[in-house]
């Protein structure tokens, strides 16, 4: 079966072919080759219909997170709106919101195009509003999904794995970035769709890639303190130990409880966060 007759690819477009691509030919994915994982994520297709506002969206966190750097190039409209399945009217409208919010700058001329402009401050700020918009009900719904997507992968994938999988992901896991939040949320990405791709399943490898494009950026906010890099890198060699010993179950809980860890951090940050506010809102000096 060819990668455009996969039922639950649809139409593929450029960024799921360049990433599902290996280099000897076959149509798995592989997070070590020539395109960057999280990258992958970012520009993989929208589902559903493509509306300015989703576009917006997924731009917004690969930009707050560090996945797209600051001075990055973006793809020019034509490429984007391909890449991401949607009119080029949507990514023109897409790409002046994130201009008028100030992540994104267009300079004219031959050198010109649309360029990422990463403010810490002011990307601290705009996750912190996603955050406080998402009840602890659906942020709660959310971590269950994606604990059953990565946690069935990883649980398949100690199965499947053969000698050069295990191989791959002790590469991936040697060498995540740990010195930035936007290094280790690209680390993450990379090991998880990895793992997915050694899983086998096309279903798993694209609803891992559809579950971070729609909130990853949320759920791993933990990785900007280096406390939980550290233990995320601690959670990919269990991960790895557990699928070198043909240890499913393990090889699942780790993943689990890799992702609850980040859960958790989730709802303190917002409850943190609530806290802020109300004493801000409280405060004398801001009363007239």
């Amino acid at each position: 079966m060819s990668k455009e007759e996969w039922p639950c690819y649809g139409r593929v477009t450029v960024a799921e072919d360049e990433f599902f691509r290996r280099p000897h030919g076959s149509l798995m994915p592989h997070a070590t080759g020539r395109v960057d994982a999280a990258r992958a994520v970012v520009f993989a297709p929208l589902d559903g219909t493509g509306r300015a506002e989703l576009v917006e969206k997924r731009l917004t966190d690969a930009i707050v997170t560090g996945v797209l750097h600051d001075g990055e190039r973006l793809p020019t409209e034509a490429d984007l709106s391909r890449s991401l399945g949607v009119a080029l009217v949507t990514a023109r409208e897409a790409l002046e919101v994130l201009r008028d919010k100030g992540l994104v700058k267009t300079r004219r001329g031959r050198d010109g195009g649309s360029f990422v402009t990463f403010d810490r401050d002011a990307a601290t700020r705009l996750l912190e509003r996603r955050l406080r918009e998402l009840s602890r009900i659906e942020l709660r719904d959310f971590a269950l999904h994606t604990s059953a997507i990565a946690g069935t992968a990883a649980e398949t994938a100690a199965g499947r794995a053969s000698d050069d999988d295990v191989e791959t992901l002790e590469r991936i896991a040697d060498a995540a970035d740990l010195t930035t939040a936007g290094g280790a949320r690209r680390a993450v990405s990379r090991f998880q769709l990895e793992v997915a791709a050694v899983s086998q399943s096309p279903r798993l490898v694209h609803e891992e890639m559809r579950l971070q494009g729609e909130a990853g950026s949320l759920l791993w906010m933990c990785l900007r303190e280096q406390e939980y890099r550290d233990r995320s890198a601690i959670a990919r060699l269990r991960v790895i130990d557990a699928i070198r010993d043909v240890a499913p179950d393990e090889a699942r809980a780790e993943t689990i409880t890799h992702i609850n860890s980040a859960f958790e951090w989730l709802i303190d940050e917002r409850a943190r966060i609530d806290a802020r506010t109300e004493d801000a809102a409280s405060d004398p000096k801001d009363v007239p």
